[in-house]
């Protein structure tokens, strides 16, 4: 890839008034190809990448959007007071995407804090050389600092959380804990309960491997909604998940399901309905690919205090998989990834799938780019 110069540093207008004055802005590598998205938060389940709280249901959310490694973009979403201007220019609200559609209030608010921070920046004249470069250096530094900064509190929020999370969590399973039955609903035959995950017992075909495919489910490899019910309302993401299940399947994988599906803990008149809808669509879908899977469904609430410990990002069904249900084969990390479709990225209903498998350690891969567009 041919090395592109980028000046340090370059003024914009920025009207006063009637004087024009400038406005420096130093650019780092993340603002040279990041931009800035705002919108309503479409769940209560995205996290502040600044203060890692969850951001309100139909609140303002501002978005920072970069390309991921592997091509795709990636939004981190932020609280409107928590985003970092300073690792990406803005010159007025106007210039964020998004901007025009939010309502008149709210459009009046962002303006008002975007104005504010750019007051708050360092302004130059033309003639103030020796300024410029000292301050640059100083911007530059504290740009760096705080990158470093929040990506070291990422991998330490990652790593204790694989620990919160169970990396090696000690579970006591016994038959005894073992339930036909999730709370008052009753499950099909191969079907059983544990804790807050219900789980599909060992098929005759299908084997243990040091090598794990897994997948997420809804919005993966089946294209569900949330406005549907029933075991068939759903249908296959992609034409070629079939044929990519069984090709992974006779080169020795075991195939695993990893889904979230906290309407069986929280549809408490209607858990059968729930679980009946939830399981009949996973088989159905076995059917369809025609290979045997292992399934783990994560019933517990996002907001449950405390937190439960198999919901994704979560890795309690990693690990129960790993220590119970893998059958005394051990796992190569390196021979294991999981496809998902919540990765982060602007439209993601959250970066859950993304989130699980890096505090597990697995390489990660949306399904278009898997499964083929």
């Amino acid at each position: 890839m041919p090395s592109i110069s980028i000046p340090s540093f370059f003024k914009i207008p920025f009207k006063n008034n009637s004087n024009p004055k400038f406005l420096l802005l130093f650019l780092s590598p993340m603002a040279s190809s990041a931009k800035v998205t705002v919108e309503y938060a479409k769940s209560g389940r995205s996290l502040c990448k600044k203060c890692d709280n969850k951001i309100p249901v139909k609140s303002v959310r501002l978005g920072l959007v970069t390309k991921h490694a592997q091509g795709f973009d990636q939004t981190k979403w932020h609280h409107i007071d928590c985003f970092p201007f300073n690792s990406d220019f803005v010159s007025s609200a106007e210039d964020i995407t998004g901007f025009s559609s939010l309502q008149s209030n709210d459009k009046e608010a962002l303006e008002k804090l975007i104005n504010k921070e750019l007051s708050a920046s360092q302004k130059v004249s033309d003639a103030d050389t020796d300024g410029i470069d000292r301050k640059q250096k100083e911007t530059s530094a504290q740009v760096k600092k705080e990158e470093s900064e929040h990506e070291q509190s990422k991998q330490k929020r990652l790593k204790l959380s694989a620990t919160d999370e169970g990396a090696e969590l000690e579970i006591a399973f016994s038959t005894s804990d073992v339930k036909t039955t999730y709370k008052d609903a009753k499950l099909p035959p191969k079907w059983r309960a544990f804790q807050t995950i219900i789980y599909l017992e060992k098929d005759d075909v299908l084997h243990a491997s040091h090598k794990i495919a897994a997948f997420d489910f809804d919005g993966c490899l089946a294209k569900t909604s949330v406005k549907r019910v029933g075991a068939d309302a759903w249908s296959l993401m992609h034409p070629s998940i079939p044929e990519k299940l069984q090709s992974l399947y006779n080169d020795g994988y075991k195939l695993v399901i990893f889904t979230n599906e906290s309407n069986i803990e929280r549809w408490k008149n209607s858990r059968q309905a729930a679980v009946d809808s939830k399981i009949g669509r996973l088989e159905q879908f076995i059917k369809l690919a025609g290979v045997p899977f292992q399934v783990f469904i994560a019933c517990g609430l996002s907001n449950s205090k405390p937190e439960d410990p198999f919901r994704k990002p979560k890795i309690g069904m990693w690990n129960i998989m790993k220590k119970q249900f893998n059958f005394g084969i051990s796992i190569e990390m390196d021979k294991c990834f999981y496809v998902g479709d919540a990765a982060g990225r602007q439209g993601d209903h959250s970066d859950a799938d993304i989130r699980f498998a890096q505090a597990i350690g697995l390489k990660f891969y949306v399904p278009e780019d898997f499964f083929g567009k």
